[in-house]
């Protein structure tokens, strides 16, 4: 059996090892070492195995150096208060998730109340995987606000109070929810409201279908005018991102280039693997995000030496199957397509773009079905590039070409005669 102290240090070398592997910078690596060493230390100060560690260890640690910080240098830390904790607790989370296996720890309930809530909440995403065929991410969040409105009933959220919900309820509930929130979010909530009584009623937990009674906002069928980047934005800032040949330069290039040719969502793009691309057959498999379903579009020649550039002279080694890497340990795949937000809205800002709001990935999705209407392609075949579901999805786009729109428009007359 290891004493405490080789089973610290043994810790500490998987640590190094693990470290190591990711290719993480000596400096980032003495930083996440040192941070785990003192964390250690104070485990055995008060006798915990760091296989016994709970957050509230590491939230007892941190105030502890904050106040040692304050001691030694009669000041708090000049950074941001969210920077020092990410500083201290980026190399003890990486520690302990090697130990554990998993950090943090799944919460476990601590009451019947919170048991039936967690079991409940598991039933019902069970229900809309097997039975609805949603997506994970629609199943988190629906049972997220599921988990919310049962916390909200309190004493009233048991399994006995669950069949006396009325609608003052779900109407206090809503009320609740839509105080601060813009229109759109209400309406995701009232969705996910509907989604979770249905199935209440379904699994006889309720004895009437109460998805009826919620009431949310009105928004009336293609009432917003899309971000859409015009054409000449769209060849300025992929010509300004080709001219930089740097490893991140010839990745954003590649994925400006499938933005601007396909139009893809950023998600597709995130979650394109390297046996997606068949050099073979010149074609490209495309995963759509929300429809689930897969298609394959013909590898135009750019956009092929485009991702076979980043392949060969930019791409990290890694042994993730993403085609497309973070550029900084650890490397692997982006965690979804939101991380290409920020990546596209500075390349947007390089060149010279600014200053217009929600200019992100989807802009350049936007710009691509304009190109298309105004090339004359049938509404069908635009969707089915974007890999549409519905006839719907795809007319939203037509606000979007208003010089053809305002050249079939009706002259208004300047006067009428009585």
């Amino acid at each position: 059996m290891l004493s405490e102290r080789s089973s610290n240090e043994f810790w500490l070398d998987q640590l190094k090892e693990h470290l190591k592997l990711r290719r993480y910078s000596p400096q980032a690596t003495r930083r996440r070492l040192a941070a785990a060493s003192h964390f250690l230390s104070y485990l055995k100060r008060r006798a915990v195995a760091i296989e016994m560690a709970e957050p509230a260890n590491i939230c007892s640690h941190l105030q502890n150096e904050l106040n040692r910080f304050r001691r030694r240098h009669r000041h708090a830390p000049w950074s941001s208060m969210a920077d020092w904790r990410r500083s201290h607790t980026a190399g003890i989370e990486m520690l302990l998730r090697l130990v554990r296996g998993e950090w943090p720890p799944i919460p476990q309930p601590s009451t019947p109340l919170e048991k039936f809530h967690r079991d409940l909440c598991s039933q019902y995403d069970e229900w809309m995987s097997s039975l609805r065929g949603l997506a994970l991410v629609t199943r988190s969040q629906r049972c997220a606000e599921a988990g919310r409105f049962l916390g909200w009933l309190e004493g009233r959220g048991s399994e006995a109070g669950v069949h006396g919900i009325t609608v003052a309820d779900i109407d206090g509930y809503m009320t609740v929810r839509a105080r601060g929130h813009r229109r759109t979010t209400v309406r995701e909530v009232a969705t996910s409201m509907r989604s979770f009584l249905r199935y209440l009623h379904v699994a006889h937990r309720t004895a009437t279908d109460l998805s009826t009674s919620v009431v949310g906002p009105t928004l009336y069928s293609l009432e917003r005018i899309p971000s859409a980047l015009r054409s000449e934005d769209v060849k300025k800032v992929v010509q300004t991102t080709r001219q930089d040949h740097s490893r991140e330069g010839l990745r954003d290039y590649a994925i400006l280039m499938l933005l601007s040719r396909y139009g893809l969502r950023a998600g597709e793009i995130t979650s394109l693997r390297l046996d997606d691309v068949d050099w073979r057959r010149d074609v490209l498999r495309i995963r759509h995000s929300k429809t689930g379903v897969h298609s394959e579009l013909p590898l135009l020649p750019p956009v092929g030496a485009a991702i076979l550039g980043y392949l060969r002279k930019g791409r990290p080694r890694t042994d993730a199957r993403t085609i497309f890497i973070v550029h900084h340990a650890p490397y692997g795949p982006f965690r979804s397509g939101s991380s290409l937000y920020g990546l596209v809205r500075n390349r947007l800002i390089a060149a010279g773009i600014d200053g217009q709001c929600r200019l992100g990935p989807h802009a350049f999705r936007h710009a691509r079905a304009v190109s298309l209407l105004r090339a004359a392609v049938p509404p069908k075949e635009i969707g089915d590039i974007l890999g549409h579901r519905s006839a719907e999805s795809t007319a939203v786009y037509l606000k979007l070409a208003t010089s053809d729109l305002r050249a079939v428009a009706l002259e208004i007359p300047r006067s009428v005669n009585a």
